[in-house]
């Protein structure tokens, strides 16, 4: 019988894999995790492609292969790897009993089409998509908890979708108003493969827009948000910096609002959710805050007309915006506090 504390973590070369590497390693809850790479190079433990893990303890590392896998007591599988490779990875793993949370965008969503229109890539077979649960634990922890299959989300869009998800629940939003999602993410956001527009001078002491009306993000806001396509302008930009989101979102309300009537709904909504912190009315956070946390950090200011709100959603992209949230993921799965190995 598998053990769903002995963890198989694949794609641990990237910078989110080595952030889930930083948080597995120091959970207090789970066996040593072992690492799979595509190649080794000779070296037998995590420490010795990364000296940062010297002295954390056990990180085997082996060659990556599903029988490697499958031939081993893990229960759970953490993929940081590419939408392609997650997408091949993740069905023999499901079939052999043991339970996925995968990083990548492959699983997002229930129709292939959406997946295949806005990655360019072949999704997996329908049916894995209808298993997989979305995973933003503080929206849908009931069925992450029994889930074999999680997606883990795209890092702009949780920043945007816990931020909006009270007021769209709540119908406090516009009917055909424009949602304006304006983000920016330090350069780790983009991944490790090395391009020229990420190199450091490219970066340094510049800001730019990309993605606009491409951003492969977008339909998971408009899925988790209840939005339109028409409805919704989500524009992204990168920072200087290495990691943190910071999305400042314009929304107008469909009847005036106090300051104490929003921030009371946003904690509401959140009550009990601790990765989520809101700040008090007219205060705002910044990327300072949250960075090398699990947290998302909300804040908010409305104009004089009590219609027209501004919301500030603050998270790091790695930590509550990829690997952190992942492990929050799998906390739930396995009935840990959420926030184990996280603060």
């Amino acid at each position: 019988m598998r053990d769903s504390r002995q963890i198989a973590v694949v794609g641990v070369t990237g910078y989110t894999g080595l952030e889930l590497a930083r948080v597995l390693l120091r959970h207090p809850e789970l066996r040593a995790p072992v690492f799979y790479v595509r190649e080794t190079n000779g070296a037998k433990c995590l420490a010795e492609l990364f000296p940062q893990f010297r002295g954390w303890g056990e990180a085997p590392l082996r060659p990556l292969s599903v029988e490697a896998i499958l031939s081993s007591n893990a229960g759970t599988a953490f993929l940081a790897t590419p939408h392609e490779v997650s997408a091949e990875l993740a069905p023999p793993l499901l079939s052999a009993g043991i339970r996925v949370v995968d990083l990548s965008g492959a699983f997002r969503f229930r129709e292939a089409e959406t997946f295949t229109s806005w990655y360019k890539l072949a999704a997996p077979h329908s049916d894995w998509l209808k298993e997989a649960v979305y995973g933003i634990p503080e929206l849908y922890s009931t069925q992450i908890s029994t889930a074999r299959l999680v997606a883990n989300p795209g890092c702009y869009a949780t920043s945007v979708i816990l931020a909006l998800r009270p007021l769209t629940e709540a119908g406090w939003i516009a009917a055909d108003s424009s949602v304006i999602c304006d983000c920016k993410s330090g350069a780790s956001g983009a991944g490790k493969d090395p391009r020229r527009d990420l190199h450091f001078v490219e970066v340094d002491e510049n800001f730019k827009a990309y993605g606009l009306f491409t951003h492969r993000h977008t339909p998971e806001i408009l899925e988790h948000t209840g939005l339109s396509e028409n409805q919704v302008v989500f524009s992204t930009h990168l920072l200087p910096l290495a990691r943190g989101i910071l999305s400042t979102i314009y929304v107008n309300l469909a009847e005036p609002q106090t300051t104490a009537d929003i921030e009371a709904l946003y904690r509401k909504f959140y009550a009990g959710r601790p990765m989520v912190r809101i700040w008090p009315a007219g205060t705002l956070p910044e990327l300072q805050h949250v960075a090398h946390t699990n947290f998302c950090d909300i804040g908010f200011a409305l104009d004089k007309s009590r219609r027209r709100l501004v919301i500030v959603s603050c998270l790091d992209n790695l930590g509550k915006g990829a690997a952190g949230q992942a492990v929050q993921n799998f906390n739930h799965m396995l009935g840990i506090q959420e926030q184990t190995a996280l603060q």
